[in-house]
């Protein structure tokens, strides 16, 4: 096994937690030849369209005060640590000149919003252990609130240091400040302005 984890390039990681690397689902696929390498990092089209509509609300709302930041930024905690957010959000005095450096953000954005996950957990024996601990780590960071969308489950984890409540698609929440969002709203007006 340790010679086949040498063989795997680094452009397959995903994220890495003390060290430990996490792939991107299908990796196994590719090195197989049987998926090309943006198969692995794309998004579905619910996916897209739903990160798509929350940044232009988040960007129509809070433009002014807040960097909208997206396409898997890169949260790194130390060396070997890192995780990656579909979507942050994250005050601009906080992020100052950093937004022209090409390396991954080292400091905590207020919000994080992920969609499902690219990572590889076939070989996780508990799935939800993947994404609460991903949790845990990005609010032990400093992190706010960090909320997961799940497309096949409809239903939403939103996370804040002292309360964490999953709850349905159909459910608003307050996604920051005074915005507040109902999933199955924006989906259903994804769907509308498709058949228009």
């Amino acid at each position: 096994m340790a010679n086949t984890l040498q063989n795997i390039p680094k452009s397959l990681i995903y994220e890495m937690v003390d060290g430990v690397p996490i792939y991107y689902k299908g990796y196994k696929e590719y090195l197989k030849g049987t998926l090309k390498m943006e198969e692995l990092m794309g998004s579905s089209l619910l996916q897209s369209a739903i990160l798509t509509q929350l940044l232009v609300l988040l960007y129509q709302k809070f433009g002014i005060k807040y960097h909208i930041l997206s396409n898997e930024l890169g949260i790194l905690f130390d060396k070997n640590s890192w995780r990656a957010a579909d979507l942050a959000v994250i005050k601009k005095e906080d992020l100052g000149g950093k937004i022209l450096e090409n390396k991954y953000l080292d400091i905590a954005p207020k919000i994080v919003i992920e969609i499902d996950t690219k990572a590889d957990l076939t070989e996780v024996e508990d799935t939800f252990g993947y994404y609460h601990k991903k949790t845990k780590q990005l609010l032990s960071f400093g992190v706010e609130k960090v909320i997961w969308i799940y497309t096949d489950l409809k239903s939403v984890l939103v996370a804040e240091k002292d309360e964490w409540q999953i709850i349905d698609w159909e459910t608003s929440f307050y996604i920051l400040e005074d915005l507040e969002i109902n999933i199955s709203e924006i989906v259903e007006s994804l769907n509308d302005d498709l058949i228009l």
